[in-house]
């Protein structure tokens, strides 16, 4: 990698850290190209950013950001998951690191607040913002459609009454 590459590299991780709301830190050591491929996946159609990083460049790219507190995680193979919806980012690398053992997730951060592994999986079982929309338009629904059950009921009563 020549130093211009490096300087636009450095400039893009700077701009994602200054983008996004939580970043996800994890060691990536023995999954194959496939199961990286895999993760990436995962990562994306939950809503999330995911990119294997050179470490030296990431902790030059942090400086200046509100996620400078997490330099020292970028030691070994290291990867980062970054969305603006904090949910995402910890759900799928948990959930890939459950079914994978050799995805280590080591810890993060959402805003200027450091996360540990355990913080992480504690947000990863948040429902994500899909998944409460739902919830709160089936519960908005709900007492329309109760009153229309027992609408039908009673005009099906009256009429088998006549």
């Amino acid at each position: 990698m020549n130093r211009n590459e490096k300087s636009d590299l450095l400039n893009e991780l700077n701009g994602l850290f200054s983008e996004a709301e939580i970043v996800v830190v994890s060691h990536y050591k023995g999954l194959t190209v496939a199961e990286v491929s895999e993760l990436r996946d995962k990562i994306r159609k939950a809503g999330a950013g995911f990119r294997v990083t050179k470490n030296r460049i990431t902790r030059l790219a942090l400086k200046g950001t509100k996620f400078e507190a997490i330099t020292d995680l970028f030691k070994g193979p290291t990867a980062i998951a970054f969305a603006n919806d904090p949910v995402s980012a910890c759900k799928a690398c948990v959930e890939f690191a459950k079914e994978n053992e050799k995805l280590i997730v080591v810890g993060g951060a959402m805003g200027t607040g450091v996360l540990s592994v355990d913080e992480i999986k504690r947000l990863a079982t948040i429902p994500s913002m899909d998944e409460l929309r739902a919830k709160i338009i089936g519960l908005l629904q709900a007492p329309g459609a109760q009153l229309a059950r027992v609408t039908k009921a009673y005009s099906e009563k009256e009429q088998a009454a006549a």
